[in-house]
């Protein structure tokens, strides 16, 4: 059998993962996305298919205050800004998704800056 490529190998990751986890009205996901240069977030209820909060690198809110949009301090800040945007919806409570992305480095660390925000997964 051949070798996945890293792009396979992440797409097979992210849908074991998503089989697993649903975001709901109670608890609704927060997906990432990593690419080369930017980290989106989203919170999202999956029973209504609703975005109920975003942020991004791409924001000029951020781009101002960030030296590089590809670290891991761009990746903690969007953490802290999707955490703030949710507490502004009522939402302290969510599931996380990694979208395939290992557990590591700017995945990690948007992780972190949502909890410091008061984000609870």
């Amino acid at each position: 059998m051949a070798k996945l490529s890293r792009r396979q190998a992440r797409a097979r990751r992210h849908q074991r993962i998503r089989n697993r986890v649903k975001g709901t009205e109670d608890r609704p996901r927060l997906s990432v996305y990593r690419s080369l240069s930017h980290m989106h977030a989203q919170i999202i209820d999956d029973t209504k298919g609703v975005t109920l909060a975003a942020a991004s690198t791409d924001e000029s809110v951020l781009r101002g205050k960030l030296s590089s949009t590809k670290d891991r301090a761009a990746a903690k800040e969007v953490g802290a800004l999707i955490a703030s945007r949710a507490k502004e919806k009522g939402i302290s409570k969510v599931v996380y998704d990694r979208g395939g992305n290992l557990y590591h480095g700017r995945i990690a660390a948007l992780a972190e800056g949502a909890r410091e925000g008061g984000l609870d997964f």
